[in-house]
Formats: C-alpha cells, structure tokens, sequence
C-alpha cells in the first residue's frame, strides 16, 4: 500500500500540471511561490538552506536568511571569514533550497556567489539592530572560542569600543548574492507523482524542461 503523506493542497493547485501555464523564464514562478511562503506560519519566513563545498569536495550545508532577491539573484549577509564564506571565496558555485512542508512545495537553486558592492552592504549593515551590529564585531563566526563567557567578554568589549556612536560594517561582513544559472521547482502530489520543472540558463534565455519525479 502506498504510504505516502496526505499533501493539503497549495494556494493554487494547478501549479505546475500545464505546460501552457508555465513561465518562459523561472523568476514569476519563484516571485509567486515565495509571496504565498507567508500563508504557512512560519518562525523564519525567510530562511533557506545554503549548501558550499570546501576545497577538498565536501559539502556543507546550514540555514541562512533570504534578505533580497531580484532578477540579478539572491542576497543573504554573512561574516566572509565564517565556513560558508570562506568556501565561497575558494569555489563559488553553491545551492539555495527553499522548503514549505505546509505547501509540499520545494525550490532547488544552484548558481555562482559574488559579493555585494560594499556601500550596498553598508546600507544593510547599518538597518539592523545595534545588538546584531555588535555581535558581528564580537563573532569571529565558525572559530573555536573558550566558552559562552568569552563570547560575552568579546560582545562587552565591542560594545565599549562603539559607545554612543554608530557601530560601522566590519570589513569582514558583508552582502553575497547567488546569480543563478538553475532552479527546479517542486510541488508534491499524491502517490508521489509529484511534478518537477527545472529551468536552466542557456546565454541570455532559460530552457524549461519537465522531470520524472
């Protein structure tokens, strides 16, 4: 007997079943998906997996935040001395994974990272909570500390050294965007038909093709 989970439908239903109804380009499909994300509760409406690989091949993944996204790609922020920064700087190719249980909806991103100008990061940077300013000058993000109570010391000295003042970018972090060359979307459907569209970068225009789940 089949065993797979009942799926509740998605906004809308048809998704995916007709090739008529498919974009040329995948960019209205992810606007659209990622519009109806925020109709599942969500503690992180935003977070998607980010995978990396180091320089002797092996992968790495970790959740990150989805703070902008336009047609010249996806934007997350990160220290660049972290792991995922610092595997990024030696091969910048990488995958995005968007997910919504409540939706059975998936979206595989794969494409090449490159920085951020650094004004736009600044920009960034200077929006966020003076606590997560701090804390980006107290982290040194994927190195070994002591214990909690160093990290505390680092945080207590960050914020001395920035007392009544604007708390400035650290040049080690900073904005990434991924220009993607790849995405496949997925919608779940019983027995496990589920549909699969993967568009792919070709020049200038995206080649659209159907998968076998």
């Amino acid at each position: 007997m089949d065993q797979s989970p009942a799926l509740s439908a998605p906004p809308d239903s048809t998704t995916l079943q007709h090739e008529a109804d498919l974009p040329a380009s995948p960019w209205p499909l992810f606007e659209q998906w990622w519009a109806q994300r925020v109709q599942v509760p969500a503690q992180e409406a935003d977070a998607v997996v980010l995978a990396t690989v180091d320089d002797a091949g092996r992968p790495s993944a970790r959740v990150v935040l989805l703070r902008q996204h336009d047609a010249a790609g996806l934007v997350f922020f990160t220290n660049y001395e972290s792991r995922k920064g610092v595997e990024l700087a030696a091969n910048p190719a990488a995958a995005l994974l968007c997910y919504w249980d409540g939706l059975a909806r998936q979206i595989r991103i794969e494409g090449q990272v490159e920085r951020l100008a650094a004004p736009v990061s600044d920009a960034y940077f200077a929006g966020r909570p003076r606590a997560s300013q701090i804390g980006a000058w107290a982290s040194a993000q994927s190195q070994p500390i002591a214990d909690r109570a160093a990290l505390a010391h680092a945080v207590a000295e960050a914020d001395a050294r920035f007392r009544d003042r604007p708390v400035p970018r650290p040049p080690h972090w900073g904005g990434l965007r991924l220009r993607p060359d790849a995405f496949e979307f997925w919608q779940g459907r019983q027995a496990r038909l589920h549909d699969r569209i993967r568009y792919e970068r070709v020049a200038a225009d995206w080649h659209r093709q159907r998968l076998s789940p």
